[in-house]
C-alpha cells in the first residue's frame, strides 16, 4: 500500500484544527489533542516537527501554545506532507534518476514522474483556509461530539483483517 504516515494524518488534522480558529488564535496541545481525539504524546512530537518546518509557532511557559506561523491560506496539504514524510516520492527513480540504469529511456519511469508532478500539484492547491469551514471551526472550539461507547484515543489499527 502506497500512503502517508498516521503521523502525516494526524499533522493535518493539528494544523486544520488551527486554521479553524481565528487567526493568530493560540492553543495549548493537550487543547488540540482533547478537541481532535488524538494521542497528546503524539501530538507534542508532530507540533515540533511542524514547528522546525516553520507551519507553526510554539511559545513555552505559561500563557504559551501553539499557533499558525503564517496564515493558513498560505499552509498548503503538500508542505504538511514534505514536513511529516521528508518529501513526496512514489519511486526512488523518481528523486534520483541514476539509481537505474533504465530511467532515461524507461516508459515506467516516465509515468512515476508524471504521476508524481500530478500529485504535488494536487496537494499544493489544496489550502487549509479553504478546509477550516464552519463544521470544522465548531469542532475547534467544542471537540467532536462524544458517543456512547466512543475512546478517548484511537486506536492504531493492528494490521489483521476481519474475516466476514
Amino acid at each position: 500500500m502506497i500512503g502517508i504516515g498516521r503521523h502525516t494524518d494526524y499533522a493535518a488534522r493539528i494544523v486544520l484544527h488551527l486554521a479553524s480558529l481565528d487567526e493568530g488564535a493560540q492553543v495549548t496541545a493537550a487543547e488540540i489533542s482533547a478537541k481532535r481525539l488524538l494521542p497528546p504524546a503524539f501530538v507534542r512530537r508532530i507540533i515540533g516537527k511542524l514547528a522546525d518546518a516553520g507551519i507553526l509557532r510554539t511559545t513555552r511557559g505559561a500563557g504559551g501554545g501553539v499557533t499558525l506561523a503564517r496564515p493558513a491560506r498560505k499552509i498548503t496539504l503538500l508542505d504538511v506532507v514534505k514536513a511529516m514524510e521528508g518529501g513526496l516520492v512514489l519511486n526512488a527513480c523518481v528523486d534520483t534518476p541514476v539509481a537505474c540504469p533504465l530511467a532515461v529511456s524507461c516508459p515506467v519511469n516516465k509515468a512515476w514522474c508524471d504521476v508524481t508532478d500530478t500529485l504535488v500539484v494536487s496537494l499544493g492547491a489544496v489550502r487549509f483556509d479553504r478546509l477550516a469551514n464552519a463544521t470544522e471551526l465548531a469542532v475547534s472550539k467544542t471537540g467532536y461530539p462524544k458517543r456512547s461507547g466512543h475512546r478517548s484515543q484511537p486506536t492504531p489499527p493492528t494490521g489483521k483483517r476481519r474475516s466476514g
